[in-house]
């Protein structure tokens, strides 16, 4: 329903991961999808280019590295020397295949910089292209220019579709949508019915290219499922229209290069192995090789022993086909096998059942070798499709392993699913936020669902940036009674909580970041909103663990509130500590003052109270200096010993993984140069001396100032050429428009803030990264210092991503030389 899909839209992966203290399963296991992201260039590949400084004539260069549609290129000649390397962008440079000049009559000339180092031009020439490879001309020239080989598969295209449940005629599909390269097909002659689509990777086996069924020798037909629904002479007429149209309709045959090869197969009918149906890949069965078709084709029924059975579970196989075992692989594994429907007793034995049958068990010969070097452990998590409905991608969390299978608990599904059994080599599993770059929408957990009624504080509409899952984890915490929920509007109602930016910020908070925070939160059930309210103060934070620590609960002071744990994550660490919230709207505006002052800023910064010119304390005449000395030095009392009160604070070491280490090494340079030391100390150990402290004091006071200049041009720079709405991801068609456009910028991207260049990569397909650039406070300035090797080791990313986001700074600076730089 539309309720449930707005929450949908709000999970969060890097959330759920931490909250279920799970790993994600590596990007490299899921080999189809790195095949996907390749755009048709590899390094290595030649071409021939307009020399820049004579436009008429052209020479060989070498691809160096690609990114996106732009490739770097090296003129042959250069040999190892980097300096002369330059960057073309597809669409618009004089870019050829191999061979063009001299079908064209071109002149192919040695560039300046190298002419001495090449004294025979056709003698480098032969030694150079010998067995060299040429850059496809179909991504060359024509309407493939520029475009990535998966976005070639568009609606409309048509493909051939092998049968896979009783017979090898493949009929004709048309391509309903493109999802990542993930396929909805139609099968063609059934346009108004999707009773009978398909959802196929666009390298599954059984997929071909329009043609793949005469050249091989199998008939069109189409399957017997949705025989009936027309007549022969209808179907024939469907098929010669398709004939006519094929030009039209083609999807380039280069895209079906990385498609897994199919092997010679050594199974014989009647043979008996165990197999996984993959209609219903839920339990381990015995099986017969019913039919074998060719040396690459062979049938499988699933054994039902029953003298009348409704219908039998029989599909095509190949030597690869995932889910089919010899005998006894389910008992050497210590894995279930279900017996056959209508066999006696519940102890199947495969000598007595083999006897019985008269048949012999398939080789182990049969069967291809099994691997368990793929990368994933359990309880790991990844994205997979449901089998039961195709059209649904779940959360997944690795159960079980065995040698290269996988057993799938599916979160969220609309119907609860058993445990699936899948092939680590599965084009149906999918990285963890394979969706969210895609733009389709995964299933949550049902418990990220919150029940509407719930919702007590509202976010003002303005700035909106909080998520459902942190409403929701302060209603799980709350124990709301329903006098409570009944009275909203009497002593337990909370007004509107104001965040008044323009006020002093102190020594602990970062004045960009109180900037970028929602106008105001509530109204609402007062320990709700001023649990939300604490929670995006924590997080504004220059050292959120620091802001937890003077915020958390003193148990030797008296108080009447309400304890709420809060918690706070700062370099790889999660801390937790409990802090006091009043329960009743007479005590807010104290509660806030009072925060306030624990916090050294001023009183004002955030409460009941909306701050329009000029704040009562003046203080934006005020400086640091004088705000230290009226709060005092309160805190060196506490000097050498754990402080007092702050025993309930737990600090939880997670150990960081390797992603989040190496981001962090990298990214340290930067808070090196504005801080005198770097604060590793837990908040709440032995370590907080007021030498630390002065520290704090010293790069807060320098971030302060920088944060300061940042939001004086942030308030500068608002107008921007793409969308404002944080919230909505770009969808799949305004992404490729915007790739196919030259960017063109309303403001300096050396002037961006962080929340600047957040807000430009939400706008892009590389908005899942966007989080990686808050948590490293990524601005303008940094963004154009990036490269494709910086993004790749520093930020961890597989290359796919990594060049898809080098694209978008590619973007960036061509955008800032040809509008800023001069």
């Amino acid at each position: 329903d539309a309720g449930s899909s707005v929450e949908e839209m709000e999970f969060n992966w890097d959330e759920y991961l931490e909250d279920t203290g799970a790993t994600a399963a590596p990007h490299g296991s899921f080999k189809h999808v790195d095949t996907s992201l390749q755009n048709g260039f590899a390094p290595g590949m030649k071409l021939e280019v307009a020399v820049k400084s004579d436009q008429n004539t052209y020479w060989v260069a070498t691809i160096i590295t690609t990114c996106g549609q732009l490739l770097l290129l090296r003129y042959d000649g250069y040999g190892e020397d980097r300096k002369a390397d330059f960057w073309c962008d597809i669409l618009t440079a004089d870019l050829h295949p191999i061979g063009w000049c001299q079908q064209n009559k071109k002149i192919l000339k040695v560039p300046e910089g190298i002419k001495d180092k090449i004294p025979d031009q056709e003698e480098f020439l032969q030694r150079v292209l010998k067995g060299a490879c040429s850059a496809p001309a179909n991504l060359l020239e024509g309407l493939h220019r520029g475009k990535n080989p998966l976005d070639l598969i568009a609606p409309g295209s048509r493909l051939e579709l092998q049968n896979t449940r009783d017979s090898l005629e493949a009929w004709i599909v048309t391509v309903v949508e493109n999802v990542g390269g993930r396929l909805k097909l139609r099968y063609e002659g059934l346009e108004d019915s999707d009773k009978f689509d398909q959802w196929l990777f666009y390298l599954d086996p059984f997929l071909h290219q329009v043609g793949w069924a005469a050249q091989h020798g199998y008939s069109l037909q189409p399957p017997s499922a949705v025989r009936s629904l027309r007549s022969e002479a209808d179907w024939q007429e469907i098929l010669k229209k398709v004939k006519e149209e094929e030009e039209e309709s083609s999807v380039p045959t280069d895209l079906f290069k990385d498609k897994p090869v199919i092997g010679v197969h050594s199974f014989s009918e009647g043979m008996k192995l165990e197999a996984v149906d993959p209609m219903a890949p839920f339990v381990i069965s015995p099986a017969t090789v019913l039919k074998v078709y060719n040396e690459k084709y062979f049938m499988i029924e699933i054994d039902d022993l029953r003298a009348e059975r409704a219908s039998s579970q029989r599909y095509i196989c190949h030597l690869n086909s995932a889910g089919i075992f010899p005998v006894q692989w389910s008992l050497k594994n210590g894995l279930h096998l279900s017996p056959p429907p209508g066999y006696p007793g519940q102890d199947f034995d495969w000598a007595d059942y083999l006897k019985q049958c008269g048949a012999e068990a398939a080789p182990q010969s049969c069967f291809p070798l099994l691997t368990s070097d793929h990368g994933f452990k359990e309880n790991m998590k990844l994205e997979a499709v449901n089998p039961v409905d195709p059209e649904e991608v779940c959360i997944a969390t690795v159960t079980k392993l065995k040698d290269s299978y996988l057993w799938l608990q599916l979160e969220g599904s609309k119907k609860p699913v058993p445990e699936c059994i899948v092939s680590v080599e599965s084009m149906n599993i999918f990285p963890v936020g394979w969706c969210e770059t895609n733009g389709y929408q995964l299933r949550p957990p049902r418990k990220a669902i919150v029940n509407k009624q719930k919702k007590i504080a509202v976010v003002q509409p303005e700035k909106q940036i909080l998520s459902s899952r942190t409403v929701h984890d302060g209603l799980k915490n709350q124990e709301l009674n329903s006098s409570d929920s009944v009275v909203i509007n009497g002593k337990y109602c909370c007004p509107k909580i104001y965040f008044n930016h323009r006020c002093f910020s102190g020594p602990y908070l970062n004045k960009g970041r109180i900037a970028e925070l929602p106008q105001s939160v509530g109204p609402g059930n007062c320990v709700l909103v001023l649990k939300e309210v604490l929670t995006l103060l924590i997080n504004a934070a220059y050292k959120p663990s620091r802001v937890l620590r003077e915020l958390q609960l003193d148990e030797e002071a008296a108080w009447h509130g309400h304890g709420e744990t809060l918690k706070a994550k700062y370099k790889g660490k999660s801390y937790r500590a409990t802090v006091e919230v009043v329960r009743t709207a007479d005590r807010v505006a104290d509660f806030c003052r009072k925060t306030c002052i624990k916090l050294e800023c001023c009183p004002n910064l955030f409460g009941p109270q909306m701050v329009l010119d000029k704040c009562s304390e003046n203080c934006s005449v005020l400086t640091k200096t004088k705000y230290t000395h009226y709060y005092g030095k309160r805190k060196n009392k506490r000097i050498g010993r754990p402080p007092g009160g702050h025993s309930n604070l737990e600090v939880a070491m997670k150990k960081p993984n390797k992603r989040r280490k190496r981001r962090k090494h990298f990214f340290v340079h930067k808070k090196k140069r504005s801080s005198t030391s770097v604060d590793n100390t837990p908040a709440g150990s032995p370590q907080g001396s007021g030498a630390e402290e002065e520290d704090d004091q010293d790069e807060s006071e320098l971030s302060h100032s920088l944060a300061q200049d940042r939001d004086k041009r942030k308030r500068k720079l608002r107008t921007f050429s793409f969308s404002d709405d944080e919230n909505k991801p770009p969808l799949p068609k305004d992404i490729k428009m915007e790739v196919a456009e030259k960017l063109q910028l309303d403001s300096n991207p050396l002037e961006w803030s962080v929340a600047d260049v957040v807000r430009f990569l939400k706008s892009t397909d590389c908005a899942p990264l966007a989080r990686i650039f808050l948590d490293q406070e990524i601005d303008g300035q940094a963004l154009l210092l990036l490269t494709l090797p910086t993004v790749q080791e520093c930020m961890d990313l597989k290359l796919g991503p990594a060049i898809k986001l080098c694209h978008h700074i590619e973007r960036v600076k061509l955008a800032f030389y040809q509008q800023f730089a001069n």
